[in-house]
């Protein structure tokens, strides 16, 4: 999950930047662009004859962490103290799948794919209507 938002990252500052044309081409795009992804890691999963499942694992890890104040007399001084904190990991972990319903489930993403191909191409003709360059 970080990896996916720390690579989403750059492509939200350049969405940023975009042009009302690239902003509306995306926005066509964003179904078709999702079920694609979907069909990836369907097949993916057939390929290897299981899925994956991220989980998270956290921990607290303690540490010793230095503070700074004033004394009565407004004298600074530091100290120390434990200062506990929460790790968090992502690992990938094997999981059973049901091939059968992979399958069907990848002839219904082709199928939804087929129709978001025609939508996404008509709206993208739409956006390049409505700012052309």
């Amino acid at each position: 999950m970080r990896l996916a938002a720390a690579a989403l990252a750059p492509l939200l500052v350049l969405a940023a930047c975009a042009t009302p044309r690239e902003s509306c081409i995306t926005d066509a795009t964003r179904d078709l662009r999702r079920v694609n992804a979907l069909i990836v890691e369907t097949q993916e999963n057939l390929a290897r004859g299981y899925g994956l499942e991220t989980r998270q694992q956290t921990r607290v890890v303690h540490a010793r962490c230095t503070g700074h104040g004033v004394d009565g007399e407004g004298e600074p001084f530091s100290f120390r103290y434990d200062c506990p904190r929460t790790d968090v990991t992502e690992t990938q972990v094997p999981v059973t799948i049901d091939l059968a319903a992979e399958r069907r489930k990848l002839d219904q993403l082709v199928a939804q794919q087929r129709v978001l191909e025609r939508q996404s191409q008509a709206q993208v003709q739409g956006c390049i209507a409505a700012y052309p360059e």
